[in-house]
C-alpha cells in the first residue's frame, strides 16, 4: 500500500485583473476521479493545504454539466461526502516528503491564488521532482510550479515536457480576459515544454517522474498513469 500525498489549495475565491474576487477553490473531478482510483487500489490518501485549512470546493464543478448529467453530479458528491481526508488536512509547512509514495495536485483556479506563490509548496515540488517519486499535477495546479523559480527566475520545472489549463480553455471558460494572467504563458515563460490538447479533451504528458493533465478530464487517465508508477 502507497501513501500518497493530494496538496490542495487553501483558499475560496481567486483575484480577478479588476480586483474582484471569483468564488472558486478545487475543482470536484479532479479530486474525486484520482481519490476513487487510488483508494480502490488500497493506497492511503493524506490531504494538505497551507495552514491545514479544509479545502473548499467550486460550487460550479458539482453542477450536472461539469460532470456528464445528474447520474456523475450525484456519484462526484457522494465520493466527496465519503472523503473525511478532506476534513482533516495536514498543514503544508508540516510535510516530510519522506512520509509519502507520490504527490498529486488537484486543480481548480484556487491554486492561481495560492499555491503559485506558497514557498512551502515550491520546496515539496523541488524536493519531490528531485526524489523521482511520482508527482501527478493537473489542470490549474500547475500554477504551483510557479513558486518553484528561485531569485533568477530559474527553475527546476524548466525543460520538462508539461500541460495544464489552457489559454485556449480559460478563453472557452470566459476568464482569459479577467484572469491577471494565464497559466499557459507564466509555465512557458518558466522555461517549460507546455503541450497542448484539444480543448477540453482528456491530454497528459510524462516526462521522467512528472505525470501533468491538461483538464478536468485528464485526472482519472492522469491517476491511471500515476497508479501505474506506483
Amino acid at each position: 500500500m502507497a501513501r500518497i500525498l493530494f496538496v490542495m489549495t487553501g483558499v475560496d475565491y481567486w483575484t480577478l485583473a479588476d480586483g474582484t474576487k471569483h468564488p472558486t477553490g478545487y475543482w470536484a473531478e479532479e479530486f474525486a476521479a484520482p481519490y476513487e482510483a487510488f483508494t480502490a487500489a488500497g493506497h492511503e490518501i493524506v490531504v494538505a493545504t497551507p495552514g491545514g485549512v479544509a479545502p473548499a470546493i467550486d460550487r460550479g464543478s458539482l453542477a450536472p454539466e461539469a460532470n456528464g448529467g445528474p447520474e456523475g453530479a450525484d456519484r462526484i458528491a457522494e465520493t466527496l461526502r465519503k472523503a473525511v481526508e478532506l476534513n482533516n488536512p495536514v498543514r503544508l509547512d508540516e510535510v516530510d516528503l519522506a512520509d509519502y509514495d507520490a504527490v498529486y495536485y488537484p486543480g481548480g483556479h484556487g491554486p492561481m491564488e495560492d499555491l503559485s506563490v506558497n514557498a512551502d509548496s515550491g520546496r515539496l515540488l523541488t524536493a519531490a521532482l528531485a526524489s523521482g517519486k511520482p508527482l501527478g499535477v493537473v489542470c490549474h495546479a500547475p500554477a504551483a510550479l510557479l513558486a518553484t523559480a528561485d531569485a533568477a527566475g530559474e527553475s527546476p520545472f524548466a525543460g520538462y515536457r508539461v500541460t495544464g489549463f489552457t489559454n485556449a480553455e480559460e478563453t472557452m471558460a470566459g476568464f482569459a480576459d479577467k484572469a491577471q494572467w494565464l497559466l499557459e504563458d507564466r509555465l512557458v515563460a518558466l522555461g517549460a515544454d507546455f503541450r497542448a490538447g484539444a480543448p477540453f479533451a482528456p491530454h497528459i504528458e510524462v516526462d521522467r517522474n512528472l505525470y501533468t493533465g491538461q483538464n478536468p478530464a485528464s485526472s482519472a487517465p492522469l491517476a491511471a498513469e500515476l497508479l501505474r508508477a506506483l
